[in-house]
């Protein structure tokens, strides 16, 4: 399924998801990372558009495998205004995301996030594939991984670009 209203970000989307994301997340501080990817030329950054509002976003950023050189994407973060949470928006984005990341050929999809949630899109642990950083043992369930294809996606560690390579985003 396609979400209609998704469509990629653009600059004047800025202000937007600047009211979004402590609406979103009022106990995380998550504006210096949005504002960093929106940057990222090669970050597939998806917005759901309601009445001019910007209600949810997706990012998913290119990255690697230590020496492997196919191209993975990590999807985060995902944030839906509190009044359109519950009711799909957030799987919407996700699912539009993976459809064109599967048309742009990439492998796969990490994601650091709530099992329950990401495994109805069909994300299951990842035991080969480590973070950029460690995790604390409590998380270790929410490191997964989707292949978008039939290929698996190797072992090694994840190698992402200087915005995401921030110890403190990982714990």
């Amino acid at each position: 399924m396609t979400c209609p209203m998704a469509r990629e970000s653009k600059p004047t989307d800025l202000p937007g998801l600047e009211a979004l994301y402590p609406a979103a997340f009022p106990d995380e501080d998550l504006l210096a990372l949005m504002r960093s990817l929106e940057v990222e030329p090669d970050v597939l950054s998806l917005v759901l558009d309601q009445s001019d509002a910007i209600i949810g976003h997706v990012a998913f950023t290119p990255c690697t495998i230590s020496d492997d050189r196919r191209p993975l994407a990590l999807l985060g973060p995902l944030a839906i205004h509190p009044k359109w949470q519950k009711q799909g928006w957030g799987g919407a984005l996700v699912r539009e995301g993976l459809a064109r990341l599967r048309k742009q050929g990439v492998a796969g999809v990490l994601v650091l996030g709530d099992p329950a949630y990401y495994g109805r899109f069909g994300f299951v642990a990842e035991p080969n594939l480590s973070p950029p950083h460690p995790l604390p043992d409590e998380w270790a369930g929410a490191w997964q991984s989707l292949a978008l294809g039939d290929e698996n996606l190797g072992e090694g560690q994840l190698k992402v670009p200087p915005v995401w390579d921030n110890p403190k985003l990982w714990v």
